[in-house]
């Protein structure tokens, strides 16, 4: 796992500014997502202070791209008319400027979204976000989890990380009980969260949302990855202070974005 270098003076400050960022903003997120997570992903953006729009569709998935102020690319249920719809907007996106998200959700371990995921990867995405053994797959130095789930540990995961940072120029985003998030030159470890995200379906898949909403307000797209995830899991353990389980966690996470203050991600940030 690559050491951590001093992303930035005060990255706690960092996502507090960030945060107010979107919220003054409600940049425009373009959710290219899986059918199973589009409403609890719209919802997570809403709380959040962005505006989503699921835009999905070929011959308009591009365009709108275009006028976007972010996209999310997600892998998790990619029916043939939304693979043309992901081929044209990422291809939009990285020709207007717009940051855009790939969330390659069970490359490898199945062959028509690890085709799609690297004919997506020479679009060259913004950030790239998935569990480890996603991750692995994607910079080719694994097979996949168990579909959606990893079988492999963040930390297996940090330099074939930081080597697809490097060859891409994106930033890579590892989900795990600790996220590390990496450009290939700079890292971060956050160990925020909850179990209960994983309990709730979209936890993982609304984040790559929240990630391309920050991008669109932040250039140094690395510290944004990590003040997004920062506010992401803070937020998820407000959550789980108030939820007696996952329903009640998913209620009460969309609270905990909506309400969440500077003074919370200043007492709870754990970043290294």
């Amino acid at each position: 796992m690559p050491p951590i270098l001093p992303p930035f003076a005060d990255p706690t400050g960092f996502a507090q500014q960030s945060l107010a960022r979107v919220r003054s903003t409600s940049p425009l997120v373009q959710c290219l997502t899986n059918s199973v997570v589009t409403g609890f992903t719209a919802n997570v953006l809403l709380a959040l202070g962005a505006s989503p729009a699921m835009v999905d569709i070929p011959e308009e998935a591009g365009p709108f791209a275009r006028i976007a102020s972010g996209v999310l690319v997600n892998l998790g249920t990619p029916h043939a008319e939304q693979r043309s719809a992901m081929v044209e907007a990422a291809g939009a996106a990285t020709s207007a400027g717009t940051p855009w998200v790939l969330d390659p959700v069970a490359v490898g371990a199945l062959p028509v979204r690890t085709a799609l995921a690297r004919e997506l990867l020479e679009l060259r995405p913004t950030v790239i976000r998935g569990n480890a053994s996603e991750i692995l797959a994607l910079a080719g130095a694994g097979g996949g989890g168990r579909g959606v789930d990893s079988s492999d540990g963040v930390e297996t995961a940090g330099e074939s990380a930081g080597e697809l940072a490097r060859r891409t120029g994106c930033v890579v985003a590892v989900s795990g009980p600790v996220d590390f998030v990496t450009d290939g030159v700079r890292s971060a470890r956050i160990a925020n969260g909850d179990a209960l995200l994983t309990r709730v379906t979209g936890g993982g898949c609304a984040l790559g949302a929240v990630m391309a909403a920050f991008a669109a307000v932040d250039e140094d797209r690395f510290a944004a990855t990590v003040a997004a995830v920062t506010v992401y899991t803070v937020a998820a353990e407000l959550a789980a202070k108030e939820a007696s389980g996952p329903g009640s966690f998913a209620v009460a996470f969309l609270d905990a974005l909506a309400a969440l203050e500077p003074a919370d991600l200043a007492e709870r940030a754990a970043l290294s």
